[in-house]
């Protein structure tokens, strides 16, 4: 096992990992801008080094000063949480060329999932179900309407190289099309550096639905479970449950032998997360995230396993620490994403934290990077925490849920919470009809 491990990230991701390092008796090493030099994952880690200003790519995305560091702590080993360069093929090169562990799949398997024509291609040929859509990226907007017109509307347009929701734009018609494909190239370019778009036929009101699996150096993977992630803002989950609702047991059998399959095709080591879209009894591939999820501990609540133990131990070499056969689901977890944002339209609400009380309890959890005086700057994803409750059932959990919700009280910036009450307050919630389009229909 590692003796030393870098977290070249920020926020609760940061202090997450951090913490499970720390319960192995793994020294714990972070970085922070200039911004983040009081920040709590500095508080909570063994040492904590400045890797520059503010901007990104001045400090969390600087390859070349985050190895610097790396080296100059003698770590053993780089986890790069979520965001940031935890999807960065070149970055995991680095780090095996400067002899340092990237806690992660191979570079190769990163480079292939990266880019969402190339994952979708692999997929096919693995036998995973996949939505019909252009084979190679699309280079003009007439291009894109030769497909819709092929295979009808409405369509997706989305960004070869994009993640998190962002770079994704639907279309129901021809002019909206021609409109998207222009407005989504710029985007794609201003946010992953690449303009290369792809389109598929966009499902009318589908679930998303996502499986946990980890896999090891000697060719095991197993899957620990399901999440649904329909709940979501501008294409951004908010609120993750586990495990699914009403799947059906063929369904289940289906996604999960889909999943295992998909990640023995790229000889997947590591943590990750296959995504799919679920319609009518079917289900296709969406994405696979080359890395640990930000809905993680819903999966680490029903199940008991801690997923980044998993990670740091496959990592260095080790088995799986467990067998399919002995995961076993129990009881239900939801997790709710607090963000500083302004409720009503989803905007960034930065600011000074002047309260910051959430209720403690042995059926909460919760996941956070802040706490009072902590000042939330517009440079960084506005996520606070993340909420997570588990109980025996759904029913007892989103009671649960509901209680600490009107609890919780955050004063100082705007937050969501209002808008996670009136989510979770939704009688189409509480009956669990949810789909991709939930938020969109009533709010």
């Amino acid at each position: 096992m590692f003796t030393k491990v870098l977290v070249a990230n920020r926020g609760e991701i940061a202090c997450r990992i951090i913490q499970s390092c720390q319960s192995l008796g793994i020294k714990a090493v972070a970085i922070y801008s200039e911004a983040d030099r009081d920040a709590r994952h500095t508080q909570l880690a063994d040492e904590a080094y400045e890797v520059g200003p503010a901007r990104v790519f001045e400090s969390y995305l600087n390859v070349d000063k985050i190895l610097a560091v790396a080296k100059e702590a003698k770590v053993n080993a780089i986890h790069p949480g979520y965001g940031f360069l935890s999807e960065n093929s070149d970055f995991a090169t680095r780090c095996h060329e400067e002899g340092i562990v990237f806690i992660g799949p191979a570079p190769e398997t990163i480079t292939i999932m990266g880019d969402k024509v190339s994952a979708r291609n692999h997929m096919k040929k693995a036998g995973v179900p996949v939505i019909p859509g252009s084979i190679e990226p699309i280079t003009s907007a007439e291009e894109a309407v030769s497909f819709a017109k092929e295979q009808g509307y409405p369509v997706m347009l989305k960004a070869a190289a994009g993640g998190g929701g962002i770079g994704m734009e639907k279309a129901e018609n021809e002019e909206e099309l021609k409109k998207a494909f222009q407005s989504n190239q710029r985007r794609a370019m201003n946010y992953f550096s690449s303009g290369s778009l792809y389109i598929e036929k966009a499902l009318e009101s589908p679930r998303h639905i996502e499986v946990q699996i980890i896999g090891d150096r000697r060719g095991n993977v197993i899957h620990l479970g399901e999440r649904d992630c329909s709940i979501q803002r501008r294409h951004q989950k908010v609120i993750e449950e586990a495990p699914a609702l009403d799947l059906s047991e063929d369904l289940l059998t289906r996604l999960r032998k889909a999943a295992i399959q998909a990640a023995k095709s790229l000889q997947y080591e590591n943590a990750g997360t296959l995504e799919f879209l679920v319609e009518d009894g079917e289900f296709y591939f969406l994405e696979m995230n080359t890395r640990l999820q930000v809905e993680h501990p819903v999966t680490e609540a029903i199940t008991g396993i801690d997923i980044v133990r998993e990670q740091l131990n496959v990592a260095a070499g080790g088995p799986l620490g467990i067998g399919q056969s002995q995961v076993q689901l129990r009881g239900h977890a939801i997790e709710t994403r607090i963000y500083a944002e302004d409720p009503n339209t989803f905007f960034p609400s930065p600011g000074t934290i002047d309260v910051f009380n959430i209720p403690e309890d042995e059926f909460i959890r919760l996941d956070t990077g802040v706490q009072n005086g902590t000042e939330v700057t517009p440079h960084y994803d506005p996520l606070l925490a993340k909420l997570i409750v588990n109980g025996k059932s759904r029913e007892e959990t989103m009671e649960k849920l509901q209680k600490t919700l009107a609890l919780c009280d955050i004063q100082g910036l705007k937050t969501n919470i209002p808008f996670l009450r009136a989510v979770t307050d939704h009688s189409d919630y509480i009956a669990g009809k949810i789909t991709i389009n939930f938020v969109n229909d009533h709010f």
